[in-house]
């Protein structure tokens, strides 16, 4: 039989993590591996690597992946310390003074498909207008009043206001392992891969364990983290560094218990710019994630613990520091032959934005949706992943970038450094004087691997106090009546919900009571 038209029967995921098995998780689901005539997912793993054990931010998609996996939304949340995010809050970003905040949140700006209310809101009178984020969007008001996005009476993945999640990526690995290998047929073997077999053609024919052999397949999914065990040392495909554009390095985080029982649970990501990068900050239902990300050529890490420490107060001494590094970027491509990346063995940037699982998600998405059936339409494939990925990864550093850019901090060269030309992408340079005389839009991202909208890039333009000169282009402020009346809407909506809807934490401990609807 020719090579050529060997059909895809079997795929074999090596490392666990989120990243292995959400792409187990989705190739299985979507393929029905618990049937005779299914596709075999196998996933192998070792029981020896740490797990990294950060990554507790999502995107709205992540609701659209448990629903593909067939999980209920109630089971995930219970299981995996899980709280609700509307969103990321900016703190001392602008020009690190106390009262310095702006919101990207998860909700379009009002009639945002109809008309763009930014020239608008720009052009209001200083003393009538609140932030853009408050002005345009209900949802800031939610998350300053630590508001769930939705109420028990609302069924599962339905929302009031757009959310992704908060949540625990140790007890979500065990969560999607048990779901994977109980309700989806994945094969789930523990054990060293210590070489790799390969054909005439160099495709991986099966990798080699310490214990249980060779385990072959037709296609095969690197998530072995940072070593990239398959794709970066065996097929030795080059990591394109972006150090050079953002210029965090490293990590400590930490794990801080709640004062009681009670304590209210923060409905988005709360991210403080600090001397030489930012502390995030994320409410889990019994503890909160934190932790400093920062520049180590800017900053030593005597400093940062001392910033961190300074952060959490009294309790930090009692608590254990994790030091991560970070490498920051991706491999030059992401699939060859027979063998793509997924997760920390494609790349990696700084956690902000939540870019990481987003990046998982897409991944594990278009590998099974598109999974080649034959050996001769793989290179295909794989022309076609590599050319969405390198697109994504590359307009994901840019919107980085962005928050950096904008910033009016001095106290470090950190702030500055970022600001230098030298080390803004052609591309953002691009894009910032076209908003120079208009906002963000739909038109000025054409591709369908967009990862982030042209409204997030509002959100963050305006929040930190970029403005745009519409004197050129009077004509986009022609109907004021159409602006005022979806400004007065925004009003009536925080009011609505601002009423009607529970905190974080009563809604959370309802649904451990009594489960959402699944009506």
């Amino acid at each position: 039989m020719n090579p050529q038209n060997k059909a895809t029967k079997t795929v074999v995921v090596v490392g666990g993590g989120i990243a292995g098995w959400l792409t187990a998780g989705r190739l299985a689901a979507h393929h029905q591996s618990n049937t005779e005539s299914g596709l075999k997912v196998v996933l192998v793993e070792s029981a020896n690597i740490p797990v990294v054990g950060v990554g507790e931010g999502t995107w709205p998609t992540m609701r659209s992946t448990l629903m593909a996996l067939g999980i209920n939304e109630t089971d995930f949340i219970c299981a995996c310390d899980a709280s609700f995010k509307q969103g990321a809050k900016f703190a001392k970003w602008v020009d690190g003074s106390e009262h310095d905040f702006y919101y990207h949140p998860l909700v379009l700006p009002q009639g945002f498909t109809q008309g763009d209310l930014a020239a608008y809101w720009l052009n209001k009178s200083g003393d009538n207008r609140n932030s853009f984020s408050q002005e345009v969007c209900f949802q800031e008001a939610l998350c300053e009043q630590g508001l769930a996005p939705k109420t028990i009476r609302t069924p599962e993945f339905g929302s009031i206001a757009n959310y992704a999640y908060h949540l625990d990526s140790e007890k979500f690995t065990v969560f999607l392992q048990k779901h994977c290998t109980e309700k989806l047929g994945v094969d789930h073997v523990i054990d060293d891969v210590i070489a790799v077999n390969t054909l005439d053609n160099n495709d991986i024919s099966s990798v080699i364990t310490k214990n249980n052999g060779d385990i072959s397949g037709e296609l095969f999914v690197d998530c072995t983290g940072f070593s990239s065990l398959l794709l970066g040392q065996h097929y030795q495909v080059p990591f394109k560094s972006c150090a050079d554009v953002l210029f965090i390095d490293t990590a400590l985080a930490v794990q801080v218990p709640y004062d009681n029982e009670e304590s209210p649970i923060a409905s988005h990501t709360i991210s403080t710019g600090q001397e030489a990068g930012w502390i995030w900050d994320i409410g889990l239902q019994h503890r909160r994630g934190v932790g400093y990300v920062y520049s180590s050529k800017h900053s030593s890490e005597q400093q940062a613990r001392a910033i961190l420490a300074d952060y959490i107060g009294e309790q930090f001494n009692s608590l254990t520091v994790k030091k991560i590094p970070i490498v920051s970027g991706h491999r030059e491509k992401f699939w060859q032959n027979n063998c793509v990346a997924v997760g920390l063995s494609a790349g990696f940037l700084e956690p902000l934005e939540a870019s990481a699982l987003v990046l998982i998600e897409l991944s594990a998405q278009m590998i099974s949706e598109q999974l080649p059936v034959t050996r001769d339409v793989m290179d295909i494939a794989a022309k076609r992943f590599n050319e969405a990925f390198l697109y994504r990864w590359h307009k994901t550093i840019d919107f980085l970038k962005l928050h950096y850019i904008l910033s009016k901090r001095s106290d470090n060269t950190f702030w500055t450094d970022h600001r230098d030309p030298q080390t803004i992408p052609d591309s953002l340079q691009e894009l910032m004087k076209l908003w120079k005389y208009r906002s963000p839009a739909d038109y000025d991202f054409t591709s369908n691997n967009e990862v982030f909208p042209a409204a997030s890039y509002q959100y963050v333009l305006y929040g930190m106090g970029f403005k745009s000169d519409y004197s050129h282009s009077p004509h986009l402020l022609n109907d004021w009546n159409y602006a005022d009346q979806q400004f007065t809407k925004n009003k009536r909506m925080i009011e609505q919900a601002s009423a009607s809807l529970p905190t974080n934490r009563e809604l959370l401990n309802k649904i451990h009571q009594y489960g959402f609807s699944t009506i």
